[in-house]
């Protein structure tokens, strides 16, 4: 009993015993918080234990937030811990998010999970925007969501866009409305011209609204285009791919020369592929990318010769390079240098496009409805209607089977012979 009639004391060890704070930490906290009998804090800390919080979890919430030792937990605690649950979060999860803010349990958040709700939300994508900005709970919903969401769809977008855009940003929730997301979108309508454009970017690249653009868009416009870039270049490399012209000066010079030092001329289409490209690997990954096309016995200008003629082909991850190499030389006895030719079959997808397609050959073959000496490249990178129509459709009644080999279903052996590109 001596313990208790020394409140700093007690305290001092209890913060060390049950929730795990080192002594200094201890002493720290009991500077500006005491804790005059252990009633409480025990069912605060079962609580806790109850619903999946470890002792490491319990050190890092109290550590930060000591007060809630002493909540009612009929008041807040309880009704928003069972809320948190109800939302998805057990265990390591609620453990994760508490740690980043524990105010979250003794602060009235009902209000803003129903309003939420209330506008289309499902729990788990509740749960995924409060793991990513915890505070968002703590806001008054109305008073500051609900203009955003309003101006939102007052632009166009649907409800399931605005979804998308804040479970991948929750934070433009958090900025303001007149100072930053209307002058946001008032410069992008002036530099896309139109509302439909403005979507486009939006939707590529939702982050958008965290810059000031002002400072950041005007200024990298104006450098491409005294580099030769004609505005029309300009405004679709922005509108594919965003983040490319809210690179820093530095960078964009870099990538422009290179990129012509390649061959590429600035007003055409490829050029904003090849932009976009070595913009969004950069020089390391670049290296990595070559390295693995030569281990399959390419020169470097054969790589480049590819990259000249499909752009994208350097996008593909090693993981995906290595997978289409190996099933082109392997399964389909192709050179190196004749993939390098069709570099446009690299950007197909193996395992939806062609490897079915090339089932429905094999067995069309087999059967001796197409002939030996098809062009296979034309087939592969064929538009899906135009294939649909010309081998499935078209055969389905005699060879039932045709189906399920375009549905990835039949295995692929290889074809008799050696086809044509």
């Amino acid at each position: 009993m001596s313990s208790f009639t020394d409140p700093r004391s007690f305290t001092v060890s209890y913060l060390q015993n049950s929730c795990g704070l080192s002594q200094n930490s201890a002493i720290n906290v009991s500077k500006r918080f005491l804790i005059e009998s252990p009633e409480k804090a025990d069912l605060v800390l079962k609580l806790m234990r109850t619903h999946g919080l470890t002792q490491s979890h319990i050190e890092r919430i109290i550590g930060t937030c000591p007060t809630l030792l002493l909540a009612d937990l009929g008041d807040k605690l309880r009704p928003n811990m069972e809320l948190l649950v109800s939302l998805g979060f057990s265990g390591a999860s609620l453990g994760k998010m508490l740690i980043k803010d524990p105010r979250l349990l003794d602060r009235e958040v009902v209000d803003t999970v129903n309003f939420f709700k209330a506008h289309g939300f499902i729990d788990k994508q509740i749960a995924v925007m409060i793991t990513k900005r915890p505070t968002l709970i703590l806001f008054n919903a109305n008073k500051n969501f609900k203009p955003k969401l309003d101006f939102f769809k007052s632009m166009g977008f649907t409800d399931e866009d605005v979804a998308k855009t804040l479970l991948l940003e929750p934070y433009i929730l958090q900025v303001s409305l007149k100072d930053n997301i209307i002058p946001c979108f008032q410069l992008l309508r002036q530099f896309v011209g139109t509302k439909e454009n403005v979507l486009k970017v939006l939707k590529a690249g939702r982050w958008v609204l965290k810059y000031n653009l002002k400072e950041v868009l005007e200024p990298n416009r104006l450098l491409l285009k005294s580099l030769g870039v004609p505005e029309p270049v300009i405004l679709k490399i922005f509108v594919i791919q965003p983040r490319l012209l809210l690179l820093k000066p530095r960078q964009i010079t870099e990538i422009f020369a290179e990129v012509v030092k390649l061959g590429f001329k600035p007003d055409t289409s490829f050029f904003v592929l090849a932009f976009r490209s070595m913009s969004m690997i950069g020089k390391t990954l670049w290296e990595q990318k070559m390295e693995t096309y030569k281990s399959f016995g390419l020169c470097e200008d054969q790589v480049y010769s590819a990259f000249k003629k499909q752009p994208l082909c350097m996008m593909n991850s090693e993981k995906k390079i290595k997978k289409m190499m190996n099933f082109f030389m392997t399964k389909l006895n192709f050179e190196p240098s004749a993939i390098c030719t069709y570099p446009n079959l690299l950007i197909l997808s193996l395992e939806r496009r062609i490897i079915p397609r090339c089932s429905v050959l094999q067995l069309l073959m087999s059967t001796g409805l197409v002939k030996e000496d098809i062009k296979l490249f034309n087939h592969l990178t064929m538009n899906e209607e135009k294939f649909v129509e010309k081998l499935v459709r078209k055969y389905q009644q005699v060879l039932p089977d045709i189906v399920k080999a375009h549905k990835g279903k039949i295995e692929f052996k290889g074809f008799p012979i050696v086809l044509k590109m």
